[in-house]
């Protein structure tokens, strides 16, 4: 496999001349929470640019205006309209925008042109998603330069940001504002290339040759968003250092493994955290009583009112199985249907919360009609349900095929719920397989994609849970393990360091 350039770890990271710790930063997403969230990238576009603020350094984010977001209760103020903003030699777009707060002295701007976004009341799923994101990339470019903000770094989250950074050499290359800015571009997830992600696209656009003219509609359906960013970016990254490993291989590179491979020493991995002053159990409101690993036995209470808003029967020494992700083929569902009966003829109970492709929940409406007293599946997205899934349940399930990082087996530790996961990606950086004997561990791993392999690995999970004072240990030390944002954000801090590094040794060349 292979090898990275190591990191320098935030504390000895050598600070190259003239830089100042302090770093005017633009992080730049399609989601963010709490304004629009369509899944994990929605919360680490909330998350990490509030830790790097906290670190004293500038930050400013910018996203779009969906139709998802309310204005007036979100507080946003309009700031501009009409703001033009050149596609091509030939064509000209408007924009308008609007402010709010992430926090104290973080400001969050929101770029609107109605027939992209707002008339919009789904954040992805459109027909022109490649047409409103081209768009999106030069507007945000644009509203940098009008805001005169002389950004050390932009950071560029998923696809859906990744002609920034080639717009950063190809058309902003001369502009006072970005002519010094670095681009680091995060892979949240590979598999999403582009609008079409079906289709031959993916390998028509070479990464290389110039852009096809905006009214050239075909042309721009058949641009490769993420390959132009980790052609063009001065630093690449994904959200953990196993998927960094992983996408350089031909099974979860994405057709774009030897791109990938030919920038290697520019690639590198960060675990996610999470926000604890959000996912904190003893101070969450949304949950029906608060613990912490100190007073893990009210924990209960929130096991028996999940059995009871799901309608199962109330037991205590039941172990609940829980699960709250994208309900689709990437998340391991194939596996769990080829399981289904042989871990329900234990004595357990499994509940689900979220949505996806209709083969698997058609599956589940049909796996509770047929164990109304074993399974509870909420087949909608809810922030609700899926906190008290992980307050209540004691076993949190992610068989994912691949998973660049995972939030869910952080925030489940968090709140007491032992994760049982497949061993790719993030999940290999964040959960260790408990040795009962060494009393080692944090969790539960199965190793090959095999639906044989995932029941053992459950099984393993249920018998220890029989032991209490062993499962009580296991328990709290996933409560009490580290997944803040803090590391995180000073290792953010050196690569975009690191970053500034390399943007200023390409100009020396």
């Amino acid at each position: 496999m292979t090898r990275q350039t190591p990191l320098p770890a935030p504390s000895v990271a050598r600070k190259p001349s003239n830089m100042s710790d302090k770093l005017r930063i633009v992080t730049i997403a399609a989601e963010t929470a709490p304004f629009s969230k369509a899944g994990g990238l929605g919360d680490v576009a909330r998350s990490l640019p509030k830790a790097l603020k906290r670190n004293g350094h500038k930050v400013i984010a910018i996203t779009p205006l969906h139709g998802v977001i309310d204005i007036k209760k979100n507080g946003l103020k309009k700031l501009g309209n009409d703001i033009q903003v050149e596609m091509d030699e030939t064509k000209t777009l408007s924009f308008d925008y609007y402010k709010a707060y992430l926090m104290d002295g973080l400001p969050i701007y929101f770029i609107d042109r109605k027939e992209y976004f707002f008339n919009f009341k789904t954040i992805y799923g459109t027909k022109v998603a490649n047409e409103r994101f081209f768009f999106f990339n030069l507007a945000c470019l644009k509203l940098i330069e009008l805001l005169n903000i002389k950004p050390d770094i932009i950071h560029c989250n998923d696809w859906h940001t990744g002609l920034i950074p080639y717009f950063l050499k190809k058309r902003f290359q001369k502009s006072e504002c970005l002519k010094h800015s670095a681009s680091v571009y995060t892979i949240h997830n590979l598999a999403f290339q582009m609008g079409s992600d079906k289709g031959a696209g993916k390998k028509i656009d070479n990464g290389y040759s110039r852009l096809p003219r905006f009214a050239d509609k075909s042309g721009i359906l058949g641009i490769n968003f993420a390959k132009r960013a980790i052609v063009n970016a001065d630093i690449i990254n994904t959200v953990s250092e196993q998927y960094a490993k992983e996408i350089m291989t031909p099974k979860f590179g994405e057709d774009l493994n030897r791109i990938l491979k030919n920038r290697k020493d520019r690639v590198f991995g960060i675990v996610n955290g999470i926000d604890y002053s959000i996912f904190n159990p003893k101070k969450d409101k949304e949950i029906k009583t608060n613990y912490d690993y100190r007073s893990i036995d009210k924990k209960e209470e929130n096991k028996t009112y999940l059995q009871k808003i799901f309608k199962l029967p109330q037991n205590k020494d039941i172990p609940i199985l829980g699960m709250v992700t994208r309900i689709t083929e990437q998340k391991g569902f194939d596996l769990l249907m080829q399981i289904a009966d042989d871990l329900l003829a234990q004595d357990i109970q499994i509940v689900i919360a979220g949505t996806g492709e209709k083969k698997y929940e058609d599956f589940f409406k049909k796996l509770q009609k047929k164990y109304p007293k074993k399974v509870g599946a909420h087949l909608e997205f809810s922030t609700k349900k899926a906190v008290e899934i992980y307050a209540g349940s004691d076993i949190f399930l992610m068989p994912s095929r691949f998973e660049p990082c995972g939030l869910g087996q952080l925030i489940s530790m968090r709140y007491g719920s032992v994760p049982v996961v497949h061993a790719v990606g993030g999940l290999v950086d964040t959960v260790t397989d408990y040795d009962p004997k060494k009393a080692e561990g944090n969790g539960f791993i199965f190793k090959e994609y095999e639906s044989s392999q995932f029941l053992i690995a459950v099984i393993r999970a249920i018998e220890t849970y029989q032991h209490k004072d062993a499962w009580k240990k296991l328990v709290q030390k996933g409560m009490k393990q580290s997944s803040s944002w803090e590391i995180p954000a000073e290792k953010y801090s050196a690569l975009f360091k690191k970053a500034i590094k390399f943007k200023k040794e390409n100009h020396k060349n």
